[in-house]
């Protein structure tokens, strides 16, 4: 039997494989039709927004000394691009960020994956968590001023608070999500605990904490921010504050632009992270595929 005539096998050279090319590429300048037209419409929207933003205070909507229009405010961003202080600012906050984002991952993972593990323990825990994890971050700022004074300790204080709820209780979903015949077999080929977490625990498990990372991150971003606002910690937030104590309106909603530009940024690193690392995954392989 010739590999024609097997059911769903094509020869080299068959006329089924030259009809099927096309369909390849068309998918390919498909997929590059779609990215084009969602950066066009992103662009369209920002373009829309940043009219009504200058169309608003020109009209006299709303008084331009506490609404100023888009270009002033882009026009002060530019000339704070300049500015040394500026870049410092950002990386204070950064800083505070990345300290706080990388010791709540590292604390929820271990905790989240003990507790997963461990029946026990998650029905142990399970009241704890549900009493701690709604509590507003913002509302252990006295604590953390009484604790650590203005410094950056007290601003980790609710950074990894609030982070650390968004990669626990993702990874406590992940291991839980386990497959009970999976486990049953590598239980029955002897895997040791170590090679039965490695290969069946973190591939189950690795959506849910890259999910969790991400949502972390902006979480994390939004404290620092937060805490610089209300500690007095150096950073964005702390010059948002001095802004508008000196009225200078216009520098207050360059500084909002720049938190919310690092926002954005943040969100597209951890986004492009958790393709990659989940590229194996059925649910980042449909996305390639829609």
């Amino acid at each position: 039997m010739t590999s024609v005539d097997a059911p769903g096998v094509v020869a080299p050279g068959d006329p089924r494989e030259r009809r099927a090319a096309p369909r390849r590429t068309g998918g390919h300048r498909g997929g590059q039709r779609r990215a084009a037209r969602k950066a066009l419409l992103g662009a369209a929207g920002i373009a829309g927004f940043l009219l009504t933003w200058q169309l608003i205070p020109t009209l006299g909507l709303i008084n331009p000394a506490f609404f100023p229009p888009a270009s002033e405010v882009l026009g002060r961003l530019a000339l704070d691009t300049l500015d040394l202080e500026f870049w410092r600012n950002i990386g204070r906050t950064l800083t505070a960020w990345a300290i706080g984002l990388v010791i709540a991952v590292v604390l929820a993972t271990v905790l989240g994956t003990v507790i997963g593990l461990v029946p026990f323990l998650r029905r142990a825990t399970h009241t704890t968590v549900e009493f701690l994890r709604p509590i507003p971050s913002v509302a252990l700022i006295p604590l953390a001023i009484l604790m650590f004074g203005i410094q950056l300790q007290a601003a980790l204080v609710i950074i990894v608070f609030a982070s650390f709820w968004q990669v626990f209780v993702q990874v406590l979903y992940g291991v839980a999500d386990i497959d009970t015949v999976a486990r049953d077999t590598a239980r029955s080929f002897g895997l040791t605990p170590a090679s039965r977490l490695w290969n069946l625990v973190l591939p189950t498990a690795l959506p849910y904490l890259m999910t969790g990372v991400r949502l972390a991150a902006a979480v994390a971003l939004i404290l620092a921010v937060t805490a610089e606002m209300t500690i007095g910690n150096p950073g964005l937030g702390r010059a948002i504050i001095f802004a508008q104590s000196a009225g200078d309106y216009v520098q207050l909603y360059a500084l909002v632009i720049v938190s919310g530009i690092l926002g954005i940024l943040i969100n597209g690193v951890f986004s492009l992270i958790e393709r990659r690392a989940l590229r194996w995954h059925q649910s980042v392989r449909g996305e390639d595929v829609l």
